[in-house]
Protein backbone atom coordinates (compact mmCIF):
# COMPACT_ATOMS: atom_id res chain seq x y z
CA UNK A 1 0.00 0.00 0.00
CA UNK A 2 1.18 3.91 -0.63
CA UNK A 3 1.17 5.81 1.76
CA UNK A 4 2.54 8.39 4.30
CA UNK A 5 3.46 5.69 6.71
CA UNK A 6 5.80 4.23 4.47
CA UNK A 7 8.73 6.54 5.42
CA UNK A 8 11.49 4.26 4.26
CA UNK A 9 14.16 6.44 2.03
CA UNK A 10 11.98 9.77 2.94
CA UNK A 11 14.09 13.00 4.02
CA UNK A 12 12.47 15.80 5.06
CA UNK A 13 10.84 14.96 8.56
CA UNK A 14 14.29 15.98 10.42
CA UNK A 15 16.98 14.04 12.73
CA UNK A 16 15.72 11.25 14.67
CA UNK A 17 15.28 11.92 18.22
CA UNK A 18 17.28 9.42 20.67
CA UNK A 19 15.87 9.56 24.30
CA UNK A 20 18.33 8.69 26.82
CA UNK A 21 17.06 5.93 29.24
CA UNK A 22 13.68 6.05 27.33
CA UNK A 23 11.17 3.96 29.51
CA UNK A 24 9.67 1.08 27.70
CA UNK A 25 6.01 2.83 28.12
CA UNK A 26 5.74 6.94 28.87
CA UNK A 27 2.30 6.41 30.66
CA UNK A 28 0.09 3.68 31.51
CA UNK A 29 -2.11 3.78 29.25
CA UNK A 30 0.26 2.76 26.67
CA UNK A 31 1.26 -0.22 28.47
CA UNK A 32 -2.93 -0.95 28.38
CA UNK A 33 -2.91 -0.49 24.41
CA UNK A 34 -0.35 -2.85 24.17
CA UNK A 35 -1.60 -5.50 26.38
CA UNK A 36 -4.90 -5.11 24.38
CA UNK A 37 -3.67 -5.50 21.00
CA UNK A 38 -1.40 -8.12 22.14
CA UNK A 39 -4.53 -10.22 23.82
CA UNK A 40 -6.41 -9.93 20.52
CA UNK A 41 -3.16 -11.43 18.48
CA UNK A 42 -3.23 -14.56 21.42
CA UNK A 43 -6.75 -14.63 20.92
CA UNK A 44 -6.66 -14.85 16.98
CA UNK A 45 -8.99 -12.26 16.26
CA UNK A 46 -6.79 -10.72 14.38
CA UNK A 47 -3.18 -11.40 13.26
CA UNK A 48 -0.28 -9.21 12.73
CA UNK A 49 -0.39 -8.55 9.08
CA UNK A 50 -4.24 -7.35 9.82
CA UNK A 51 -2.89 -5.23 12.72
CA UNK A 52 0.08 -3.39 10.42
CA UNK A 53 -2.76 -2.41 7.53
CA UNK A 54 -4.90 -1.30 10.17
CA UNK A 55 -2.38 1.46 11.11
CA UNK A 56 -1.59 1.78 7.25
CA UNK A 57 -5.43 2.79 6.79
CA UNK A 58 -5.24 5.42 9.44
CA UNK A 59 -5.74 9.23 7.62
CA UNK A 60 -2.72 11.21 6.78
CA UNK A 61 -3.10 13.59 8.90
CA UNK A 62 -3.61 11.51 12.32
CA UNK A 63 -0.84 9.23 11.70
CA UNK A 64 1.76 12.57 11.02
CA UNK A 65 0.95 13.88 14.09
CA UNK A 66 -0.18 11.10 16.64
CA UNK A 67 2.91 9.23 18.84
CA UNK A 68 3.46 5.65 18.45
CA UNK A 69 0.95 4.00 20.89
CA UNK A 70 -1.62 6.81 19.82
CA UNK A 71 -1.67 4.66 16.37
CA UNK A 72 -1.99 1.74 18.33
CA UNK A 73 -5.07 2.86 19.73
CA UNK A 74 -6.56 4.05 17.21
CA UNK A 75 -5.86 0.86 15.64
CA UNK A 76 -7.39 -1.21 18.27
CA UNK A 77 -10.73 1.35 18.11
CA UNK A 78 -10.88 0.57 14.13
CA UNK A 79 -10.80 -2.85 14.69
CA UNK A 80 -12.49 -3.82 17.39
CA UNK A 81 -15.34 -1.72 15.66
CA UNK A 82 -14.45 -3.82 12.55
CA UNK A 83 -14.76 -7.20 13.57
CA UNK A 84 -18.29 -6.50 16.02
CA UNK A 85 -16.55 -6.29 19.24
CA UNK A 86 -18.29 -2.97 20.22
CA UNK A 87 -19.39 -0.56 18.08
CA UNK A 88 -18.84 3.26 17.59
CA UNK A 89 -20.92 4.79 19.91
CA UNK A 90 -18.78 2.56 22.63
CA UNK A 91 -15.60 3.14 21.88
CA UNK A 92 -16.42 6.93 21.66
CA UNK A 93 -18.42 6.64 25.25
CA UNK A 94 -15.89 3.96 26.78
CA UNK A 95 -19.06 2.51 28.05
CA UNK A 96 -20.90 -0.67 26.97
CA UNK A 97 -24.05 0.11 25.76
CA UNK A 98 -24.83 -3.35 24.81
CA UNK A 99 -24.37 -6.99 25.65
CA UNK A 100 -20.90 -7.79 24.57
CA UNK A 101 -19.87 -11.16 22.79
CA UNK A 102 -19.28 -14.19 24.52
CA UNK A 103 -16.20 -16.67 24.98
CA UNK A 104 -15.62 -20.26 25.12
CA UNK A 105 -12.32 -19.72 25.99
CA UNK A 106 -11.15 -18.90 29.49
CA UNK A 107 -10.05 -15.16 30.76
CA UNK A 108 -5.91 -15.15 30.29
CA UNK A 109 -4.35 -14.64 34.13
CA UNK A 110 -0.80 -13.80 34.77
CA UNK A 111 -0.15 -17.67 34.38
CA UNK A 112 -0.67 -17.08 30.63
CA UNK A 113 1.99 -14.68 30.14
CA UNK A 114 4.18 -16.72 28.69
CA UNK A 115 2.24 -18.25 26.03
CA UNK A 116 0.78 -15.51 25.35
CA UNK A 117 3.69 -13.71 24.32
CA UNK A 118 5.24 -16.27 22.55
CA UNK A 119 6.01 -15.63 18.75
CA UNK A 120 4.39 -18.08 16.52
CA UNK A 121 6.05 -19.43 13.53
CA UNK A 122 4.86 -18.09 9.71
CA UNK A 123 7.32 -20.65 8.28
CA UNK A 124 5.26 -22.89 6.03
CA UNK A 125 6.35 -26.12 3.90
CA UNK A 126 7.37 -25.45 0.34
CA UNK A 127 5.00 -26.31 -2.50
CA UNK A 128 7.59 -25.71 -5.25
CA UNK A 129 10.98 -24.79 -5.75
CA UNK A 130 12.22 -21.75 -5.14
CA UNK A 131 12.77 -19.23 -8.04
CA UNK A 132 16.22 -17.57 -7.01
CA UNK A 133 19.28 -18.07 -5.38
CA UNK A 134 22.08 -16.62 -3.49
CA UNK A 135 24.09 -14.48 -5.83
CA UNK A 136 21.11 -14.22 -8.72
CA UNK A 137 20.40 -10.60 -9.38
CA UNK A 138 17.18 -9.36 -9.44
CA UNK A 139 14.58 -6.74 -9.76
CA UNK A 140 12.05 -5.32 -7.33
CA UNK A 141 8.69 -5.19 -8.81
CA UNK A 142 7.57 -1.28 -9.40
CA UNK A 143 3.77 -2.87 -7.75
CA UNK A 144 1.84 -0.17 -6.29
CA UNK A 145 -1.30 -2.36 -4.44
CA UNK A 146 -4.21 -0.66 -2.44
CA UNK A 147 -3.96 -3.10 -0.07
CA UNK A 148 -1.23 -4.33 2.58
CA UNK A 149 2.73 -5.03 0.93
CA UNK A 150 5.83 -5.49 2.69
CA UNK A 151 7.42 -4.47 -0.54
CA UNK A 152 9.01 -0.63 0.90
CA UNK A 153 8.61 1.85 -1.69
CA UNK A 154 11.87 2.86 -2.28
CA UNK A 155 12.95 -0.43 -3.48
CA UNK A 156 10.39 -0.33 -5.92
CA UNK A 157 12.03 -1.02 -9.51
CA UNK A 158 15.49 -1.55 -8.43
CA UNK A 159 18.13 -3.81 -8.62
CA UNK A 160 19.80 -6.08 -5.93
CA UNK A 161 21.30 -9.45 -5.39
CA UNK A 162 19.93 -12.43 -3.18
CA UNK A 163 21.92 -12.51 -0.42
CA UNK A 164 19.96 -15.11 1.62
CA UNK A 165 16.79 -17.84 1.03
CA UNK A 166 14.44 -18.11 3.55
CA UNK A 167 12.28 -21.13 3.71
CA UNK A 168 8.43 -20.05 2.38
CA UNK A 169 6.63 -17.79 5.30
CA UNK A 170 2.91 -16.23 5.13
CA UNK A 171 2.28 -13.96 2.53
CA UNK A 172 1.43 -10.87 4.48
CA UNK A 173 -0.99 -8.95 1.14
CA UNK A 174 -2.78 -12.56 0.92
CA UNK A 175 -3.63 -12.64 4.74
CA UNK A 176 -4.95 -9.06 4.19
CA UNK A 177 -6.42 -9.32 1.20
CA UNK A 178 -8.71 -12.29 2.96
CA UNK A 179 -7.44 -14.93 0.48
CA UNK A 180 -5.39 -17.47 3.04
CA UNK A 181 -2.00 -17.90 4.21
CA UNK A 182 -0.60 -18.46 0.87
CA UNK A 183 2.82 -19.25 1.53
CA UNK A 184 5.94 -17.78 -0.42
CA UNK A 185 9.16 -18.26 -0.18
CA UNK A 186 11.24 -15.20 1.55
CA UNK A 187 14.63 -13.43 0.35
CA UNK A 188 17.10 -11.22 1.93
CA UNK A 189 17.81 -8.91 -1.17
CA UNK A 190 20.51 -6.42 -0.76
CA UNK A 191 20.87 -3.52 -2.37
CA UNK A 192 23.76 -0.51 -3.29
CA UNK A 193 22.54 2.95 -1.87
CA UNK A 194 23.87 4.58 -5.70
CA UNK A 195 21.09 2.04 -7.20
CA UNK A 196 18.90 3.09 -4.43
CA UNK A 197 19.35 6.91 -4.04
CA UNK A 198 21.95 8.30 -6.81
CA UNK A 199 25.32 9.26 -7.16
CA UNK A 200 24.36 11.63 -3.44
CA UNK A 201 23.89 7.90 -1.71
CA UNK A 202 26.55 8.10 0.84
CA UNK A 203 29.25 6.08 -0.47
CA UNK A 204 29.18 2.08 0.60
CA UNK A 205 25.85 2.39 1.60
CA UNK A 206 24.03 -1.05 1.14
CA UNK A 207 20.21 -1.81 2.16
CA UNK A 208 19.31 -5.14 2.78
CA UNK A 209 15.68 -5.75 2.27
CA UNK A 210 13.38 -9.35 2.83
CA UNK A 211 11.20 -9.65 0.16
CA UNK A 212 8.61 -11.89 -1.21
CA UNK A 213 9.07 -14.03 -4.36
CA UNK A 214 6.02 -12.34 -5.75
CA UNK A 215 7.75 -8.86 -5.60
CA UNK A 216 10.89 -9.71 -7.44
CA UNK A 217 11.72 -10.70 -11.05
CA UNK A 218 14.76 -11.41 -12.93
CA UNK A 219 17.09 -8.64 -13.69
Amino acid sequence: MDGVHDLGGMDGFGDVEIERDEPVFHAPWEGRVWAMSTAMGARGVWNIDIGRFGIELLPPDVYLTSSYYERWFYRLENLVVQYGLADRDETTSGHASRPGQTSDRDPFTARDAERVLARGSYVRPAVSAALFAPGDYVRARNIHPASHTRLPRYVRGHIGVIERVHQPNVFPDSVVRGTGEDPQWLYTVRFDGRELWGEDAEPGTEVSVEAFEPYLEPA
